[in-house]
């Protein structure tokens, strides 16, 4: 009954995503909260039920949706600054052909793991170049590191970034750790096509308005 209500109350208003008035942004979500009180017992929690009359700068939420809706890269002048770090992880899964070629350095384009590194590396300091609203930061450290696992004959990527600034440096450790998958895709696919790019995560960060942050398993 709830998402059959949802389908009719949003499309009826459209300027949720588009008008320049929170007039009709509050009432929209004001019947969206009664609506999930009615279904779940109680009130959503207050992330959404005050998003109507508070600031897009204390609300949680996507901070690279302006207020209208449209992209917008966030201002992080008023941030303090500290000192950020970030590890993220991928993995390759090369399948036992492919490793085994890996492990022994006979593939043609050369050695696989030190060409990732190296790409790994280089694509975390262009960041802000790949992915549009990433601010361009000055970075005091990258870390690439890959390891062959002959459990699953996959390549395991770990990749840290570190700054000292005003943003956090999360996309960077994430990006290092894609480019250098890619790479090693890159690297091996006229042996087999089934190569697969998978497990792209954040690990954990420091520093900020958050803080410390670790991925639980």
């Amino acid at each position: 009954m709830f998402l059959r209500r949802l389908a009719v109350i949003v499309p009826r208003s459209t300027r949720f995503f588009s008008s320049k008035d929170s007039l009709d942004l509050a009432s929209t979500i004001a019947e969206l909260n009664k609506e999930m009180e009615s279904v779940f017992g109680e009130p959503p929690p207050d992330g959404l039920a005050n998003s109507g009359n508070r600031s897009c700068e204390n609300t949680p939420g996507l901070t690279h949706v302006g207020s209208t809706g449209k992209a917008q890269m966030v201002d992080v002048s008023p941030k303090e600054t500290s000192s950020r770090t970030a590890i993220a992880s991928c993995k390759v899964v090369l399948g036992k052909k492919v490793f085994d070629l890996v492990l022994a350095n006979q593939m043609a384009k050369g050695d696989v793991l030190t060409v990732a590194k190296i790409a790994g590396i280089n694509g975390a300091k262009h960041t802000s170049t790949l992915i549009p609203l990433c601010h361009n930061i000055t970075l005091a450290h990258v870390r690439v590191d890959l390891r062959l696992d002959p459990e699953d004959f996959s390549v395991e990527i770990e990749g840290e970034a570190a700054s000292t600034g005003k943003t956090g440096v999360e996309m960077e450790a994430m990006t290092a750790v894609s480019i250098a998958g890619l790479t090693v895709y890159d690297m091996c696919k006229a042996a087999s096509k089934d190569i697969q790019v998978t497990d792209i995560r954040l690990e954990r960060k420091t520093g900020g308005k958050t803080g410390y942050w670790c991925r639980e398993e």
